[in-house]
């Protein structure tokens, strides 16, 4: 199993689990995934609301703190985005499921750091 990649180097501390806490971590990190964030906010909130339930809420949360938590670690970023450009660009069936497995890996082990 993939681990996070540590080189050392961390662009901004963790932020707290809440929505504008996250926002403000993404507008640093990865700015271009902004509109996305709000996407899934926008939706999150929706269904919470359809559902009376604020477990959207909370999975939308979990989910958005694990990428900022991939997010703020160049290494890790680096070799997640890399992995996930090379599993879309794949030549092989095999190629992909290698490269789709570093991408779940790294996603996996950074949920697993900030959500426990």
């Amino acid at each position: 199993m993939s681990q996070p990649v540590r080189d050392g180097v961390v662009l901004i501390p963790r932020p707290e689990q809440n929505p504008t806490a996250l926002k403000a971590a993404l507008a640093v990190v990865a700015a271009d995934r902004l509109p996305e964030m709000i996407d899934g906010q926008t939706k999150a909130m929706a269904e919470a609301i359809e559902a009376g339930s604020v477990q959207p809420i909370r999975s939308f949360v979990a989910h958005w703190s694990a990428v900022v938590e991939i997010e703020r670690h160049p290494a890790t970023a680096q070799a997640y985005h890399r992995a996930n450009y090379l599993a879309n660009h794949a030549g092989t069936v095999q190629e992909c499921r290698e490269h789709a497995a570093t991408v779940a890996d790294l996603y996996r082990a950074a949920y697993a750091a900030v959500n426990g």
